[in-house]
């Protein structure tokens, strides 16, 4: 992932810098939207009731300052236990916890290259987010700008629990589900891209909210 990625990328640059705190909230709240919409998009396609979760992304505020990710993230996780388990218990998402959070971890961390790649690409820095602001972190916002894709690594890993028996180690075939995230078809902006492309788009439209040109961030939808 080389650093010269946009002939104007020392402008683009000085723009992201530059964003203002107001602008970064509101993205964050737009991102938060509609990471929930999408998250209940998936409980609604698994025949899993999911208001709670649309009348939350309607509540959500500048920088979500009621944390309605957080209390999404609870109901969603939980509403997706008789999935992810297979003996009725709840399941808890964690790094360190039990499968398959193994395989949401692969998933995710491919998600996040793709991300990265595409946050670079744009001319922006992945190091400087709109929310996430770990020292140790080289990739706040390739973190904040995934959080409304992850439910498509949601959707194949809830297919290989339905498909597979053995999930306690990343075999070929679950790796090889899990790299087609890149090529997953996604709604944006009324159109079906493979999400590789997708989220081209998506930080093309972050770099124009920087600039200004812009004030809204396209994500896809779940549908």
């Amino acid at each position: 992932m080389p650093l010269n990625g946009h002939t104007e990328q020392s402008e683009r640059f000085k723009n992201q810098i530059n964003a203002s705190i107001p602008l970064k909230k509101n993205l964050w709240q737009q991102t938060i939207n509609a990471k929930i919409i999408n998250q209940a998009g998936l409980l609604k396609e698994k025949g899993i009731p999911c208001r709670k979760m649309e009348l939350w992304a309607k509540e959500v505020s500048s920088g979500d300052a009621l944390n309605h990710e957080s209390r999404a993230a609870v109901f969603y996780w939980q509403s997706l236990s008789s999935i992810l388990t297979r003996d009725n218990s709840v399941f808890y998402r964690g790094q360190q916890g039990l499968p398959p959070n193994n395989l949401l971890n692969y998933g995710y961390a491919i998600l996040r290259a793709i991300t990265a790649r595409a946050i670079v690409s744009s001319g922006m820095l992945p190091t400087l987010g709109i929310f996430h602001r770990n020292k140790y972190n080289a990739y706040c916002l390739a973190d904040d700008i995934m959080e409304p894709y992850r439910p498509y690594v949601d959707l194949i890993v809830c297919h290989i629990m339905e498909t597979e028996d053995i999930v306690e180690e990343l075999t070929i075939e679950i790796k090889k589900q899990l790299l087609s995230i890149a090529s997953i078809d996604v709604l944006i902006d009324g159109k079906n891209s493979p999400l590789m492309v997708a989220m081209s788009r998506t930080t093309s439209s972050l770099n124009e909210c920087f600039v200004g040109t812009a004030r809204k961030i396209l994500y896809p939808i779940y549908v």
